[in-house]
């Protein structure tokens, strides 16, 4: 996992956070008694649940210790722990887990999805959104530009940090445990202020691993500079001088049985 960095991510809080609104939404449990937000990150989305279901017991786990104080800091209310999502093992079980843009940073999501299945009790959910935005100028400028031979050795872990699955492997897994699945994409337009800023977004998440994984200021300020350029041509200006940054994404609610 990535160093994260809870004021860089918080950066763009109105746009990380609108997609963990739209899963809460679709959420279709009356009276949740025991909920969890899995890679709760700095409690915004778990602040998203608190909202939806203002009755129910809350937790957030996090992995990041720096990601946790700030939720703290946030709401001293909510049961905030550390924990690694793949050796997580909850004395209880849930009604609702809920995981906003994290588990693609898990590997081997053939196991992790059934495990966390196992956490809930009869009737939960596991409700999950997943950025599907791979095809995207964002994603492929990243890695053709790490390709490159001044970076391609030092970034070929990076390459490797996050998992995307389509949309048919989640149903395939998910169908046999569950009583019923959601599942829909939605393609967020994210008005930026310039090719710059779409770049700062990216630092706060998938840029993270690239730019950890080279040795000096200097080669990862020539890495963002080529990338900065890939993305001025990917994202043309607006006539009002604005910049449209399209970003995909895949939500998946799965239902256990009664």
């Amino acid at each position: 996992m990535p160093v994260w960095d809870a004021d860089q991510y918080l950066k763009f809080q109105r746009e990380r956070t609108q997609p963990a609104i739209d899963l809460a939404a679709r959420v279709r449990l009356e009276m949740p008694e025991r909920m969890i937000d899995v890679g709760c990150g700095p409690g915004n989305s778990t602040a998203v649940l608190a909202s939806r279901f203002s009755d129910a017991d809350l937790s957030g786990l996090d992995s990041s210790t720096e990601m946790l104080e700030t939720a703290r800091a946030s709401n001293a209310e909510i049961n905030w722990f550390q924990a690694d999502i793949t050796t997580w093992e909850p004395e209880e079980k849930y009604d609702l887990i809920f995981s906003n843009a994290v588990l693609q940073w898990v590997r081997d999501h053939t196991t992790v999805f059934p495990r966390l299945m196992r956490f809930l009790k009869p009737g939960g959910a596991l409700a999950v959104q997943l950025p599907a935005h791979y095809g995207s100028p964002l994603h492929r400028s990243v890695v053709e530009v790490s390709e490159l031979p001044e970076w391609n050795e030092a970034t070929a872990n990076a390459r490797q940090r996050l998992t995307s699955e389509s949309r048919s492997f989640y149903y395939d897994l998910l169908a046999p445990l569950t009583a019923e699945i959601d599942l829909w994409e939605t393609e967020y337009i994210h008005i930026m202020e310039s090719a710059e800023a779409i770049l700062e977004w990216f630092r706060g998440t998938g840029l993270r691993p690239y730019l950890e994984a080279l040795p000096d200021d200097n080669r990862r300020a020539r890495f963002e500079s080529e990338l900065l350029a890939r993305y001025r041509d990917a994202y043309p200006t607006q006539a009002n001088g604005k910049v449209l940054f399209p970003f995909r994404r895949l939500f998946v609610v799965a239902y256990l049985a009664d």
